[in-house]
């Protein structure tokens, strides 16, 4: 997660690195110490502009991180976990000349939350 962060980062992304490395290893002794240590390679991230394979990487290191921090991994969440990197990557590498497609992507959210929650509320509800 941070060495994947690191990759081509200025002074203030690497700043932020280090602050992800000393959170993972307080993360060992104490548990709210790995959602630091996401939130500062998110924003090593965000600080520096790295490709977009190299922030899904880090991205799926955190997710899984702050998974083994907190639960166990199963099967559900590491198709989840590499899905949603899957989709991002794509979506970051192919172009696509539809200036207003962002403004679809709030929706179509909601639309694939709404279909996920449906089989918990029945017509009794």
């Amino acid at each position: 997660m941070c060495a994947a962060a690191a990759v081509g980062a200025d002074i203030p992304g690497l700043i932020a690195v280090a602050v992800a490395l000393i959170a993972v290893v307080a993360g060992l002794f104490v548990r709210a110490a790995a959602s630091i240590a996401v939130l500062a390679a998110i924003c090593a991230i965000a600080l520096g502009d790295p490709q977009p394979a190299l922030a899904a990487v880090s991205g799926v290191c955190a997710a899984a991180y702050l998974v083994l921090m907190h639960a166990a991994v199963t099967r559900p969440t590491a198709v989840g976990i590499t899905g949603f990197a899957a989709v991002g990557l794509l979506a970051t590498t192919v172009p696509i000349g539809l200036p207003w497609l962002p403004l679809l992507a709030p929706v179509a959210v909601v639309a694939v939350v709404g279909l996920a929650l449906s089989p918990f509320f029945g017509a009794n509800d």
